[in-house]
């Protein structure tokens, strides 16, 4: 068999999009092996290395060594540029960088970009990609700016206030959760200002690129005949309903525990904050392990949900969450089919939105099989944290991450990068190219419940 033939039968898009997952998280472990990424004197495992490769590509934020302790200036800006590649996808980079040399961009690269950012048809990917790719530097630009600006009252050097800044906004922006201060946002836990900056950019970044080019187009009202996509209703109207129920359900459980003695300002504040970085950010401004067992198993539910599709995070991503409940709801009440906004949703989304919520479940306990085994030094809760903290891109962790085992760390990269690519192409991946059947057997019915 010729070897273009072959190809074409072995590799199919989704196989391939994985595949450059694979080359990029390669080539970000050799940047992060550079001499000069890390500090003098410290010495990082290979391991170690891939850990936070994966991570980076992932935009996860967890990490095995501490950041500020273990990586030189040249290493945190090696960082940046990786948690840019994961951020806006690494079939979107190289789209970019095929326009700026002019190149044209073919059938095949359309397919990967269509099927890298969750869309569902070829037109329009490549002016998708130049636009999330503009937002994208827009939003950390600004950020990088109000940032440091305000972070020149807490450091000495406008240097100083500029490295803090630019990283605190792309960590946001990405929801990558990385950070140079050792504590997270921990320091400004009073301070309100940049907890507020700090969600909007973690906000713009987890809602989905689809829904930041709508509110765009709506904005600078181009086009008389725009409306909102189905997609864009159900997304922001699920991403506001988690954030408002985790504000009040983590502000519910902590009022006699860790926010006891708090003044109400401050305690909303950290409700909400952490309501927010469960999308996908990772970042905390309390030490999260002061939580009651309740909220920290509430969180690891945010976590799991993730973020939004065709976005910077990861997850079961809030539209599957959103079709599931409607699909209950609807069932609940004797209907057969799901209507939200004046629209109906097509079934082939709900057998999808079912899936990977029975495949989450089942990679979660499998993951919860093996690190109760292999780390034997964690509870149960903290083991569960951790793993949907990688499957959802987040980056929280309840202290276990530097202690994992060899075994615990293969696990958690695994997790972290299915988080990253996304379970409907890591499902079709694994199925190989679908063919469609010539013929049908007789249906029957059985019992259900």
């Amino acid at each position: 068999m010729p070897l273009k033939q072959f190809e074409k039968r072995s590799i199919t898009p989704f196989r391939l999009l994985l595949t450059y997952y694979f080359f990029a998280i390669l080539i970000s472990y050799l940047l992060l092996r550079i001499p000069g990424v890390h500090l003098e004197g410290v010495q990082v495992s290979h391991l170690d290395s891939l850990f936070m490769a994966v991570s980076a590509v992932s935009v996860t934020g967890l990490t095995t060594v501490t950041v500020a302790e273990t990586y030189s200036s040249f290493g945190l800006a090696m960082i940046l540029i990786i948690l840019q590649f994961g951020a806006i996808g690494i079939m979107s980079i190289g789209t970019f960088l095929w326009l700026l040399f002019g190149k044209k961009i073919g059938m095949r690269e359309r397919q990967l970009i269509m099927i890298d950012h969750n869309q569902y048809n070829l037109s329009g990917v490549v002016a998708l990609i130049k636009q999330i790719t503009k937002l994208l530097f827009l939003i950390e630009s600004i950020g990088a700016i109000i940032l440091m600006v305000h972070f020149k009252r807490y450091f000495d050097t406008w240097e100083e206030a500029a490295i803090n800044g630019i990283f605190a906004s792309i960590s946001a922006t990405t929801n990558g959760g990385f950070d140079i201060t050792g504590m997270s946002l921990v320091p400004f836990h009073s301070d309100y200002f940049v907890q507020f900056v700090c969600m909007i950019l973690i906000f713009l970044g987890a809602i989905g690129f689809p829904v930041l080019v709508e509110v765009k187009t709506y904005l600078l009202k181009k086009d008389p005949t725009f409306r909102f996509s189905l997609f864009t209703k159900i997304t922001t109207a699920t991403y506001g309903i988690l954030f408002v129920g985790g504000t009040v359900i983590i502000l519910i459980l902590e009022s006699f525990y860790s926010f006891k003695g708090m003044q109400w300002h401050e305690a909303i504040f950290t409700a909400m904050f952490h309501s927010v970085s469960t999308r996908s950010a990772g970042l905390t401004t309390f030490d999260i392990t002061t939580f009651n067992e309740a909220t920290q198993l509430f969180l690891s539910g945010l976590m799991f949900i993730g973020a939004s599709p065709s976005s910077v995070g990861g997850g079961i991503r809030t539209t599957t969450f959103a079709i599931i409940i409607l699909f209950v709801i609807a069932y609940s009440r004797g209907h057969s089919d799901i209507q939200i906004f004046k629209r109906e949703i097509h079934l082939i989304d709900v057998f999808r939105s079912f899936a990977v919520l029975i495949f989450a479940i089942f990679m979660v306990m499998v993951a919860m099989m093996i690190l109760l085994i292999t780390e034997q030094h964690a509870s149960m809760n903290q083991i569960l944290f951790e793993i949907t903290s990688a499957f959802g891109t987040c980056g929280m962790s309840l202290g276990i991450t530097q202690d994992l085992s060899t075994i615990g760390k293969v696990v958690i990269m695994t997790l972290m990068f299915i988080g990253r690519v996304g379970l409907i192409s890591f499902l079709y991946s694994l199925g190989g190219t679908s063919k469609r059947k010539k013929y049908h057997y007789p249906k029957e019915r059985i019992i259900i419940g």
